[in-house]
């Protein structure tokens, strides 16, 4: 429906959406007020010693408070990664984060105007020292100054001019978010603040259960080095873990830096390489470049420390659904599309079902990046019978005129060593991952009730005998929150726990896998992958590849002379070039076509 603007690229079920709930929005500020208002007359007014419309402005400055929770109750659903609700509605949480960031949009321009409104209340009734009140009882206004002040930080650094040229400062303000959600449950106490519990509660689960997840060093195998700083790590993968093309999984080099996670897309297919999970990182950042610098160092190393988080991605995936399955990349966005290519080599050569004709059209600055396209074959495993699979590659290198060859640029590999303390990737929870996180929600929402239960009736009735009058507010909160996070470490670890004894059980079972390298001396764990690739279908891929120098694709003519009557069309790269092919697609000149967007949002 939307293409350009503000909110990017946008289905007409999300405008729908969207649209709902700035309805609801306006229809509860407007009807707050209108009610609020009626109430405010010169007499109420006289009664509490302010003008009408001072009683006015302070009853504004209230309902935007009301209506900002209204977009709170949401604002975490996003953004938890291993989300129990998202797959419910087919959505992942990289494709959500625009709604977080929407959300959060809403949310502080309502707060904003929330505090600002109340500060000019207090100004011009000569009570500015309200701003340093924090009432033991009620409504703590320092607290809510605290919070705002915490989002405000947040908010400045998310536009994007600022969040692209200063990354790791839009990272690390955002870990303010706790103490946002701290002194907002102080401002407005605990009872009020279970608004946003449902949200909150569910993104804290997930981020205790990544935290633990991001403990455990993996095993890493063997990297893949090409020309243009790209490589691609190869990790030991536990073969009850699976996942779906397109996924992502976030990494953490502590060598590097101990406070980086960096999200890649997974490029392996679970069920091609069932002991294997890769991912390709193309040296675009001062992080990544510093790792191809360690890998591809003369002094060779036999081991790389790394923790992940993940993967994450589509509950299921529809490509095989389609005639002809188009994919658009430009540089690194081609990464997405080389797990589902992958993933249709496993449909089209072991299960032997029906694959859509596949054609990839990608974008490379230098002749050097084509190197990538190599990164469509598995280092191992391969099935021999590529040609079952209707491939056509269409690759355009649009800064040089014709090819240049570096014979000094080869395509190397590396091996480790990795220790018998290094485990495979697997779930946090196990392959019964759904009913782990039903059973941790559960009960220890049950704890929580029966834990607060007792320091309730133990602890504050025996002061506040429920007047509400005489307990603490910030204490209650205080201890409502605390509660909470125990309540939820401690059924997370116990889960986390169980199924790391038996992931130890299976990784027992394929460690003597990794545990063979090339023989000789230490440099021959460097070596030419060309070696490596004549036992693969290679002369396939090349047959498939037609390579166009100096120009760029004409995507709008190559969409239209697909004619099936289904063509799905999957789109990774740049902002100008996802706006391109959507504009293409929702055009209505072509009715076969069905567009796909594969976000950067990480």
């Amino acid at each position: 429906m939307l293409v350009k603007g503000p909110l990017g690229i946008v289905s007409g079920i999300e405008l729908a959406f969207f649209m709902m709930l700035i309805a609801l929005l306006i229809w509860s500020l407007s009807n707050y007020l209108h009610n609020s208002f009626a109430d405010i007359t010169p007499q109420s007014a006289a009664e509490e010693g302010v003008k009408v419309w001072q009683g006015k402005l302070e009853s504004t400055a209230l309902r935007f408070g009301l209506v900002g929770n209204i977009c709170l109750t949401l604002l975490f659903f996003p953004v938890a990664r291993g989300s129990s609700v998202l797959p419910l509605f087919g959505l992942t949480s990289e494709a959500s984060i625009k709604y977080h960031i929407w959300l959060g949009h809403m949310v502080m321009t309502l707060f904003t105007a929330h505090g600002v409104c109340y500060i000019i209340f207090w100004a011009v009734t000569n009570n500015i020292s309200e701003m340093l009140q924090w009432a033991k009882i009620g409504i703590s206004n320092v607290a809510g100054e605290l919070a705002l002040l915490s989002g405000l930080a947040m908010w400045a650094t998310t536009f994007p001019p600022i969040r692209r040229k200063f990354f790791e400062l839009f990272f690390y303000t955002h870990y303010l978010y706790i103490l946002f959600v701290v002194f907002f449950v102080f401002h407005v106490g605990i009872s009020y603040s279970l608004i946003m519990l449902p949200s909150f509660y569910l993104f804290v689960v997930d981020r205790y259960l990544r935290f633990l997840q991001s403990r455990r060093a993996v095993r890493l195998v063997s990297a893949r080095m090409l020309p243009g700083e790209t490589v691609e790590l190869n990790f030991s993968k536990a073969p009850g873990l699976s996942y779906n093309p397109t996924s992502i999984m976030f990494i953490n080099v502590p060598s590097i830096s101990k406070l980086q996670w960096h999200p890649f897309t997974v490029t392996s297919s679970s069920n091609l390489e069932p002991e294997k999970l890769s991912v390709v990182i193309k040296g675009e950042g001062s992080w990544s470049k510093k790792l191809y610098q360690v890998l591809s160092s003369p002094s060779s190393i036999d081991r790389l420390d790394v923790s992940v988080e993940g993967p994450y991605g589509p509950v299921s995936t529809h490509f095989l659904r389609h005639d002809t399955l188009v994919m658009v990349s430009g540089g690194s966005g081609i990464t997405p599309f080389i797990s589902v290519i992958r993933e249709l080599m496993y449909a089209s050569t072991v299960t032997k079902c029906k694959t859509p004709q596949v054609i990839l059209i990608c974008s490379f600055k230098n002749s050097s990046d084509l190197t990538m396209l190599d990164l469509l074959l598995p280092i191992s495993g391969t099935p021999t019978e590529l040609p079952n699979l209707k491939l056509q590659i269409e690759a355009y290198v649009t800064r040089e005129k014709q090819p240049t060859t570096d014979n000094s640029k080869l395509i190397r590999a590396l091996w480790f060593k990795p220790l018998a303390t290094d485990a495979p990737i697997s779930s946090v929870l196990g392959p019964n991952r759904w009913l782990w996180l039903g059973a941790i929600i559960s009960s220890s929402f049950i704890i929580f009730l029966i834990l607060i239960g007792i320091v309730g009736s133990y602890y504050i009735y025996p002061i506040d005998h429920n007047s509400n009058q005489i307990f603490s507010f910030t204490l209650r909160a205080f201890l409502n929150m605390l509660v909470l996070c125990v309540s939820i470490a401690a059924t997370a670890s116990a889960a986390v726990l169980w199924n790391k004894k038996q992931n130890a059980k299976e990784a027992t079972q394929i460690q003597h896998m990794e545990g063979s390298t090339p023989a000789g001396s230490p440099n021959s764990w460097f070596y030419n992958a060309d070696r490596e690739l004549e036992s693969l279908p290679r002369q396939s891929l090349i047959q498939a590849t037609i390579v166009h120098y100096g120009k760029r694709p004409e995507l709008k003519r190559m969409l239209f002379e697909c004619k099936e009557s289904s063509v799905g069309v999957l789109v990774s790269g740049p902002k100008r070039m996802r706006h391109e092919v959507a504009t293409i697609c929702s055009s209505g000149l072509a009715a076969n076509l069905h567009f796909e967007s594969i976000s950067f949002s990480w």
